[in-house]
């Protein structure tokens, strides 16, 4: 099979297209046809091994444990093991496993879903880590209620572009804060308020937000607590922004800080699992969550879709096809 390989962490000149031998199914996997790969920041993280901490608590210290690049895929089945219960042979599946991009590639039972008949396979592949990310911080995290007031940085990226649609399905009136070039695209998604980070400063506005969701890593936690109401909550999404050695700085100072003052400041890390995944289909078949795609490329121009999501111009998710 085809498959994009890295045998160092480094830039997206370390991706190289090969052939390589199919993987082997395990007990509990569902081996899939991959026909799409979503590419987003975890995608450039896992090629970087950048914070260096991923490399200590697991992903190869210098070069990556799992050579073949992405995580988020959909496609069809091809094989399963014998322990799998819920798929078969020919079933549309999308989820997330290590080595999506490539002609196939081995994921858990557990991390995968039936695709939404009303999804292309390109929009399911750019659909379970910023979903994953998104429900639970909106959900479980922020705990968001009708009528709250609802603060997401970073609203046209993987994950708040989710949260965008997922606050206004929970009842929430949403603002949505980014670059002028994503206004329009940010106002798409549902968003009530729309705030263009290089011209106003939400922290300066005077507004004050039941919830926060900051997916965007660049505002201090001062900032952050100053357009918070009294008993508001904070979550801080992803490791963007920080360090290169820990990513994770204000992070832990959120979660110190927080058993001392009225509000409730933290994170989390996003679980990957089915039950989820069933969530977002129904928000999905129900029209209350769409997922926006901005470019394609072929799986042997993965260089260039890794360059085109660094340089922050995407107007939507991209996407591999394999």
């Amino acid at each position: 099979m085809r498959a994009v390989v890295q045998d160092t962490y480094g830039s997206a000149d370390v991706l190289e297209l090969r052939e390589m031998e199919r993987p082997e199914v395990g007990d509990h996997e569902v081996l899939v046809r991959v026909v799409a790969a979503g590419v987003d920041r975890a995608a450039w993280h896992f090629m970087t091994g950048v914070p260096y901490v991923m490399r200590i608590v697991g992903f190869g210290l210098r070069a990556p444990k799992v050579p073949v690049a992405g995580s988020n895929l959909a496609g069809r089945v091809e094989a399963v093991g014998k322990d799998v219960t819920r798929f078969q042979p020919g079933d549309e599946v999308y989820g997330t496993c290590r080595g999506s991009f490539a002609e196939f590639a081995c994921a858990r039972e557990d991390r995968l879903a039936p695709k939404p008949a009303s999804l292309t396979f390109e929009q399911a592949a750019v659909v379970p880590h910023g979903g994953f990310a998104a429900l639970q911080a909106v959900r479980d995290r922020g705990r968001v209620q009708p009528g709250q007031s609802v603060l997401i940085v970073g609203a046209s990226g993987a994950v708040g572009s989710i949260a965008v649609q997922l606050a206004r399905a929970f009842g929430a009136e949403v603002t949505g804060v980014c670059r002028t070039s994503k206004v329009d695209t940010v106002q798409a998604l549902g968003a009530d308020h729309v705030i263009d980070y290089t011209r106003d400063d939400f922290a300066d506005s005077g507004e004050r937000y039941d919830v926060i969701l900051d997916t965007g890593g660049n505002s201090s936690l001062s900032r952050l607590r100053r357009s918070l109401t009294r008993k508001g909550t904070l979550v801080i999404v992803g490791g963007e922004g920080g360090r290169r050695w820990i990513g994770i700085g204000r992070q832990i100072r959120a979660q110190m800080l927080s058993p001392f003052v009225g509000q409730k400041l933290g994170t989390f890390i996003a679980r990957e699992n089915a039950e989820d995944l069933l969530i977002l289909n129904e928000l999905i078949d129900s029209g209350k969550l769409t997922p926006i795609i901005d470019r394609t490329y072929p799986l042997s121009d993965a260089p260039d879709a890794i360059r085109h999501l660094e340089t922050g111009d995407a107007r939507g998710r991209i996407v591999l096809t394999v």
